[in-house]
């Protein structure tokens, strides 16, 4: 998708400023603006770079992500993909800090779930998170403002753990 297509759909929800969700069955939060399906972001913790990240260094290794900007984009998540090569990941980026949960609702294959804070460091990682595990759901004792989501093992396997650093390729 081209830069300015996600720059302007970015904005776009900014402009409006809140709307309302219909479901939200991929991404859970206890943030009560939007469990009442109002969102509402601080645009200042928003780096536009950030739209522009094709892959994340984790552990010392490089993985190319597809994006979920938006509300349905994090919604949806990985559901109803058949897998992830482990090169793969997909990336949350989320308008504000938050305590944002995730279930695993029409996935089919097994994920390792990595929170990150605005400091770019790891705060929590749910290993194997499984498509029977739904409804369940797994969240931070923290706030996150970022969620990394890579196949299962990856995180045991790259001895990825709470506190470590990413870095975003731009």
């Amino acid at each position: 998708m081209n830069k300015y297509l996600l720059i302007g759909l970015f904005l776009l929800v900014f402009l409006f400023g809140g709307f309302f969700l219909v479901s939200q069955p991929y991404v859970r939060t206890t943030n009560p603006d939007i469990e009442s399906g109002k969102i509402t972001t601080n645009q200042s913790q928003i780096n536009m770079t950030d739209l522009n990240v094709r892959s994340v260094k984790i552990a010392g290794r490089e993985v190319n992500v597809d994006l979920a900007l938006t509300v349905d984009e994090q919604r949806r998540g990985l559901s109803g993909r058949k897998n992830l090569e482990e090169d793969e990941g997909m990336l949350f980026i989320f308008g504000s800090e938050g305590i944002y949960s995730f279930w695993m609702k029409d996935m089919n294959f097994p994920i390792d779930i990595i929170w990150i804070n605005k400091d770019l460091k790891i705060i929590y990682v749910k290993e194997k998170a499984l498509p029977e595990s739904y409804p369940e759901s797994f969240s931070p004792g923290e706030k996150a403002l970022y969620v990394l989501e890579v196949p299962a093992g990856f995180s045991e396997k790259n001895n990825v753990e709470t506190g470590d650093s990413v870095e975003f390729v731009y």
